[in-house]
């Protein structure tokens, strides 16, 4: 796993610029950096070794040095993609992963893309054609953003290293923090940097003649088989499960797995015993709060005769928040936990696998619980009731807001979900807390001034979803939530996540779930079978339950994260007041500060959860802005809370 940047631009020699953008994101890769250059493309390395340790340094060639390529990730199937450009003739000088990739676009063009099983992100230079290729894996595992303007192309695993060129301006995208403040992540290809784009994963782009040209190469197709039965489905899911953690056991460095107790990196552990492998190092942390789960990791440890660790903390989240807002690049709410875990483990092993998209695949989260009851009334509600009930809802919202009484938003909010029921991708984005379908919410969360900026420039959220819903409309309610939860809050959410809060500690997170033919089964299984009687997991739990100690396959469900409610009786509340005075927001100019005043003044109330990570994602955007638009804060990595209040 390492960290990858460039540029090409006309007639300048970036070099010195290039070894500044990759000191800045030197924890994706201490081991070894390097700068190529060619004509008006330079391109930077920075190596984290895991695989071939000897021979592996970057960039890598083909025979005669007319391609290169820089990587970031792992090709699970290199071997076998390996053996055939071997019987091609095709001479290899390494024994990475990576060096396939140059001999496969020899044979193949812009084609061999989609036969990639792994997680991946690269730059491909065709010095034949003076022609540049930046791709990213089918689900998005690893990032790649990119900037271009008047032919000159930016690119990096970082926005950080595109911000240090200087014909980058750094400003705030307004459509994209709204879609953050929305959802609490930033959806689509754009980010909260004006001009820098995410390349959406499955896609390539092509640099050539100073243009650019951004192409899919790969789509999701779920294809439920109706004919499947459930012990064909079991015996398919323990095999492709056990093929993919086999796949992704390959290092030549210590290896681990993030065990929570749940069901997911339970069943990591469990298939790594069955392989045979001879010591599992597993890895538990919790925050002496109630979700803490050591008694079910330790648990699973003791079964499968683990190597176990355990660590405890004490968390004051806010001391670390600006930390791990310089990595994640957003005020995301959902990051110290990774942040620590990473540098938990980091000190034992530098590859760990984690559980992420097992939920995804096979119905596992709670909000799959709300949705799954209401799949046939979704498609016989008709049009007329919808728009009564629609009508309905904006007098409900009207009412409430009316009483300024935050504990009774998440009950409003219930019945704002149910009376869209008829129109699923409504009824699953107020289930995710979307608020602006209630236009009069606006007044309340932004300044007088912004407010009518964004209501004559701001995209609605429900745009950046529509296509998903749009292509998966003939299948029933849950199964069109699970294909574009896959696509949306899987990637923008929880992998940029786990991507960042690994790399910021030098450690590679791996994604057993989110193996390609495991994933093109998960989504032939029909939705009969992976929620049954409203319990989630059906057939996963069925499948695992001659694996797996019995608590483990009932236990209830827990987001490995902090408390938003408790969070606030600790210190976000006294960080807030700190930083959110008056005199900041009304000179930020962006959020209504009485509304910030009336939950700050509140009671704290677990109905309040919103209200919280509502509250963190405003004053870590405070922070971002101080960091990154208002000054070159960035550019230090020595970060202190206090610079910020």
């Amino acid at each position: 796993m390492c960290g990858i940047c460039g540029i090409v631009e006309q007639n300048k020699d970036n070099q010195t610029l290039m070894v500044d953008m990759l000191k800045i994101i030197e924890h994706r890769g201490p081991d070894d950096f390097a700068v190529h250059t060619y004509k008006d493309f330079c391109l930077g390395h920075r190596r984290l070794s895991i695989i071939d340790l000897n021979t592996g340094n970057q960039p890598i060639y083909n025979e005669d040095r007319s391609i290169c390529i820089i990587f970031n990730g792992e090709i699970y199937n290199y071997k076998e993609l390996k053996a055939e450009l071997l019987q091609k003739g095709h001479q290899f000088y390494t024994t990475s992963d990576t060096e396939a990739l140059v001999h496969l676009y020899e044979e193949e063009g812009t084609n061999f893309f989609q036969r990639l099983n792994g997680i991946f992100a690269f730059a491909l230079l065709d010095k034949n054609k003076d022609r540049l290729l930046l791709v990213r894996d089918h689900f998005g595992v690893k990032p790649l953003h990119y900037y271009f303007n008047n032919g000159t192309l930016i690119f990096g695993s970082e926005q950080k290293s595109i911000l240090l060129h200087p014909s980058v301006s750094r400003s705030l995208n307004h459509n994209a923090l709204h879609s953050h403040l929305n959802l609490r992540y930033t959806q689509g290809n754009e980010t909260l940097f004006e001009g820098i784009k995410r390349l959406p994963p499955a896609h390539f782009l092509i640099y050539e003649n100073q243009q650019i040209n951004v192409k899919r190469y790969w789509e999701l197709q779920p294809q439920p088989d109706a004919h499947m039965n459930e012990a064909e489905a079991i015996e398919q899911l323990h095999f492709y499960i056990k093929q993919a953690v086999e796949r992704q056991l390959m290092s030549d460095v210590p290896l681990g797995v993030y065990l929570s107790g749940g069901m997911d990196s339970s069943t990591i552990v469990q298939k790594m015993h069955e392989l045979g492998v001879t010591e599992i190092n597993t890895f538990t942390m919790g925050f002496n709060e109630p979700t803490d789960e050591f008694p079910d990791a330790e648990q699973i440890a003791k079964h499968f005769g683990t190597k176990h660790h355990t660590l405890s903390l004490t968390l004051n989240p806010m001391q670390q928040f600006p930390e791990v807002i310089w990595h994640a690049e957003e005020p995301k709410i959902n990051l110290l936990q990774g942040f620590n875990m990473s540098k938990f483990v980091k000190p034992s092993i530098t590859v760990v696998l984690g559980g992420l998209g097992g939920d995804e695949l096979f119905a596992g989260y709670d909000i799959h619980k709300f949705i799954y009851p209401f799949n046939k009334y979704h498609n016989h509600t008709p049009h007329w009731l919808q728009n009564v009930m629609r009508w309905k809802s904006d007098i409900l919202f009207n009412m409430q807001n009316a009483t300024h009484i935050l504990s009774m938003d998440e009950y409003r909010r219930g019945l704002q979900m149910l009376l869209a029921v008829g129109d699923v991708e409504r009824f699953y984005l107020i289930l995710r807390n979307v608020w602006d379908y209630d236009n009069a919410f606006y007044k309340e969360i932004y300044h007088p001034e912004f407010y009518k900026q964004m209501q004559e420039q701001s995209r609605k959220v429900h745009t950046e979803f529509d296509h998903f819903f749009e292509r998966s409309k003939h299948n029933c309610a849950l199964d069109q939530v699970l294909f574009t939860e896959f696509q949306s809050k899987m990637v923008n959410d929880y992998l940029l996540t786990e991507d960042r809060m690994s790399m910021a500690n030098s450690v590679e997170e791996r994604v057993p779930f989110l193996d390609l033919d495991l994933v093109n089964f998960g989504f032939s299984i029909p939705i009969h079978l992976k929620i049954k009687n409203n319990q989630t997991k059906y057939l996963f739990r069925k499948a695992m339950a001659q694996k797996l100690p019995p608590k483990i396959i009932n236990k209830k469900k827990w987001g490995f994260s902090v408390n938003p409610y408790i969070q606030f009786q600790k210190d976000l509340k006294s960080t807030a007041e700190a930083i959110l005075t008056p005199e900041f927001v009304e000179q930020q100019g962006i959020f209504n500060y009485r509304y910030i005043k009336r939950i700050l003044d509140h009671a704290p109330h677990p109905k309040m959860r919103w209200h919280y990570n509502y509250l963190w994602v405003v004053m870590g955007l405070a922070i971002w802005e101080k960091m990154y638009i208002g000054s070159d804060n960035f550019k230090s990595k020595k970060i202190d809370l206090g610079n910020y209040c």
